[in-house]
């Protein structure tokens, strides 16, 4: 009787069970991070998705392909018949999945296999006839809440931040094969990339009706062009509608594309070490959100953002490569290189002029003065800063990528750029000319594009100084000695007239205490309201070079923040005279007559750090908190209320944390060596930072009384600036900011050394190695001989060569020893 009951039960379980999986078909897809559910029955789709544990999908319609055909779209979410599923180890292949009309029909064969790190999803499509379609994804990814990831980096660089998605049925369409999505707050980061050989691939972002996130993948032969706006077609970001692109063909015949999927921890790939006195949760999120967002497109990098309504770009922004330096993202640094040979192919016009913006739209440019790539001349004026801030922008690139070929195939046209604004020195005096004589013809001249500027222009001059300071190095560096002469020997002729009075034609205004704006043609003097852009930049770029003059203008200006307790410096501290500006600008404050732009915090910062680095720190913790009030999401601050301003959101609001890199902290990429030149207060010691430096994870110790920089193998502290560079098996020490290298090692195995000592006599360090080392010492008296001693006891002496280079190969006897060489005579 028992056996008959357990029989019964066994029939009765398998009635109900069996049913349910057949009508269910559904099968897990998975590895230790990444858990998908596919559904193939009436429909093939993922109907859910987990990474790390959180559930980012839980839909019915939750990841499909479709294909949108006029008015009517159709999807693998309505299918003619069921598709047929496989499974071959950890391959799981489901074919037969067809979707169409009766007069056409879409095959597909989606192919999964997962791996321990990894889920690669295949999509095999086919159709008999040739397709216009509207729109087509394969597949469109539907995450079940707007806030699911804080935003997803582009595989250039670039950001789409849902932050600033701030309606529904906004979109963003960029072109690239990989996001990371990421959620600082779960740490959780998805990494998707597409593999389309020969084709090209699109995505976008979308604001769903009901506050979802709606994330499609495109694949052409093609590039996908933006549908907006009709004449121009460049707009990526649109309001009110999904139809980022263009209507495009898909051919006859069978395409493959592989979208891979893997977790990756966000604190991890994108953490930045441990801050202090400094909240380094704030450095992060500025740094991962603002100072990307002037990334509009793959070949398009900005200070402005792609949610600006009109979309512009000013090439007339001289910070964009040092944007990369504290965004720290080798796609940023790579991306930013194509870019930049787009710009040299399609913004240099024949005679070297560089057309200064790129829009959305021309409705910003001069009448007729645009080109059909979508670069224009502004309607306020030539603004003539955008020559030297191209080259300037490709030389400091070139320090952080160290890619002597990239920067070597902008030679030439860097060269033609700076030619072209170097003939603008008609009288000889070293500074070049604006093509406006008088602040009368009331046309702009530079970044400040409302202000009448004209004649010798300062803040023209002043980055033309920089720009050929640095591309003097290069030309020196590509050997080609006489542009390298001549282009250092311009830069010197520019900084001496520079810093002549007012009264012998320079800039120096001595009864202000401040390098002036500009001075027209008939010698009269304007900007005299300490513009401070100008003066920060004369500091920073090296032209000020009188501590007297560096002290008077600091001192004038804290002086007058503490009266006005603003939270950032102000483009000028006082008024511009009347009719040297627009007419709305006045009365003071207005816009560029006094408002606060965060764009010029890096030389702000640069300035003080050199003097006093309190109050640089000062002005970044300002701006670290008011990033916590408002995201820094404006284009400006308001001088009155200190409110922020304009929708053109500037990811030059992140310079100050730039500036809190580059001359706090010290880091500078070089292109041969990693140079660390901290400025630091005693409240910062113990930061300690990771950084990613051409393939490398570097960890940077900055304490008080020494700084080290190290890798994987080697370590080197001093308790000066330095530069650190390291191969597979050889670490290169550079002294102090010397151009070449002092000490090399070579060494199979961990080795750190702290230098105590190194002067041209006598050079002492202590070791910490447990391996033989070769060590070569550079830039020694030739034919010299040197004594070699090992915790104090001689070893022997060892003669310099002809190139005052010195070998010695070190078997360390104990963990700890000093080194000393020294000289003899």
């Amino acid at each position: 009787m028992l056996n008959k009951k357990i029989y019964a039960a066994l029939i009765y379980c398998s009635f109900i069970l069996l049913p349910a999986i057949s009508l269910a078909k559904e099968i897990t897809i998975s590895n230790p991070k990444i858990t998908m559910t596919l559904s193939y029955g009436e429909k093939a789709c993922i109907t859910s998705l987990i990474v790390n544990g959180q559930k980012v999908i839980t839909q019915t319609d939750g990841i499909f392909t479709s294909v949108k055909i006029g008015s009517t779209t159709y999807s693998s979410l309505h299918l003619k018949q069921t598709p047929i599923l496989t499974r071959t180890g950890n391959m799981i292949n489901v074919s037969g999945i067809r979707y169409g009309n009766d007069n056409l029909t879409i095959k597909e064969n989606w192919i999964f296999i997962a791996t321990g790190k990894s889920i690669k999803w295949t999509i095999e499509r086919s159709s008999d006839k040739t397709i216009k379609a509207e729109e087509a994804a394969t597949p469109v990814f539907n995450f079940d809440r707007m806030d699911t990831w804080e935003g997803a980096y582009q595989g250039y660089g670039g950001l789409a931040w849902f932050y600033l998605f701030n309606e529904k049925l906004c979109t963003y369409g960029v072109h690239t094969q990989s996001t990371n999505f990421w959620n600082s707050k779960s740490d959780n980061g998805l990494n998707i990339t597409v593999d389309a050989p020969g084709n090209n691939v699109a995505m976008k972002y979308t604001r769903t009706n009901e506050d979802k996130l709606a994330y499609t993948i495109s694949v052409s032969h093609k590039e996908l062009l933006p549908k907006l706006d009709s004449g121009t077609n460049r707009r990526r970001f649109i309001r009110g509608r999904t139809d980022a692109w263009v209507p495009f063909t898909i051919p006859a015949g069978t395409g493959t594309q592989s979208i891979t999927l893997s977790y990756f921890d966000f604190k991890q790939k994108y953490g930045r070490g441990e801050f202090k006195d400094i909240d380094g949760a704030k450095v992060s999120a500025v740094l991962n959100t603002i100072a990307r967002i002037g990334v509009i497109d793959s070949l398009h990098f900005g200070g402005n953002s792609w949610h600006t309504p009109y979309g512009p770009i000013c090439l007339h922004e001289q910070y964009i490569a040092q944007l990369g330096l504290a965004i720290n993202d080798p796609n940023y640094l790579k991306g930013y290189q194509s870019c930049l040979d787009y710009y040299r192919d399609h913004a240099i016009k024949p005679d070297g002029r560089v057309y200064p913006r790129w829009a959305y739209t021309n409705e910003d440019a001069m009448p007729g003065q645009f080109n059909k790539y979508g670069f224009y001349e502004a309607q306020w004026g030539i603004l003539m800063d955008s020559n030297p801030d191209l080259v300037t922008n490709i030389a400091e690139l070139y320090d952080l990528t160290g890619d002597k070929n990239w920067v070597k195939r902008h030679q030439r046209s860097c060269e033609k750029v700076l030619d072209w604004i170097l003939k603008r020195d008609s009288n000889g005096n070293g500074l070049v000319e604006m093509m406006t004589d008088d602040h009368g013809e009331k046309k702009s001249s530079d970044w400040i594009d409302i202000i009448w500027a004209s004649y010798e222009n300062a803040f023209v001059n002043v980055k033309l100084y920089h720009a050929l300071v640095k591309w003097a190095a290069i030309e020196h560096q590509l050997n080609n000695e006489p542009r390298a002469k001549y282009y250092a020997d311009f830069a010197m002729r520019l900084k001496a007239s520079f810093n002549k009075s007012t009264r012998d034609g320079g800039f120096w205004d001595e009864e202000k205490g401040c390098y002036v704006h500009w001075i027209d043609k008939d010698k009269s003097v304007h900007g005299r309201n300490m513009v401070t852009p100008v003066n920060f930049m004369a500091i920073a770029y090296g032209i000020c070079d009188n501590d007297a003059r560096k002290k008077t203008i600091l001192d004038n200006i804290e002086t007058q923040m503490q009266q006005e307790k603003l939270f950032f410096w102000p483009l000028c501290m006082t008024s511009y005279a009347p009719g040297e500006g627009k007419e709305w600008q006045f009365p003071f404050p207005s816009y560029e007559n006094g408002d606060l732009f965060l764009s010029w915090g890096s030389i702000g910062v640069k300035a003080y750090a050199d003097y006093k680095p309190a109050l640089a720190i000062k002005y970044v913790k300002n701006v670290l908190e008011q990033y916590s009030k408002d995201g820094l999401a404006f284009q400006r601050y308001g001088r009155t209320k200190q409110d922020g301003l304009g929708n053109d959101i500037l990811s030059g609001n992140s310079l100050a944390i730039v500036g809190l890199y580059q001359a706090i902290y010290g880091i500078n990429p070089l292109y041969n060596r990693f140079y660390l030149d901290p400025h630091i207060t005693p409240e910062l010691a113990g930061t300690i930072l990771t950084y990613n430096f051409r393939g490398k994870r570097l960890v940077i110790n900055l304490d008080s009384s020494s700084y080290s920089v190290s890798d994987k193998i080697f370590k080197v502290r001093a308790n000066t600036c330095f530069g650190f560079n390291t191969t597979k098996k050889q670490l290169s020490y550079f002294n102090g900011n010397s151009l070449n290298v002092s000490l090399q090692a070579i060494s199979a195995r961990h080795l750190s050394i702290s230098i105590k000592n190194w002067d041209a006599n006598k050079m002492e360090w202590l070791q910490s190695a447990s391996k033989p080392i070769t060590y070569v010492l550079h830039q020694l008296k030739s034919n010299t001989v040197y004594k070699f001693t090992v915790n104090g006891n001689p070893v022997k002496n060892i003669k310099s060569n002809l190139r005052g280079e010195l070998v010695i190969n070190q078997n360390p006897k104990s963990v700890a020893e000093k080194i000393i060489v020294s000289r003899e005579d």
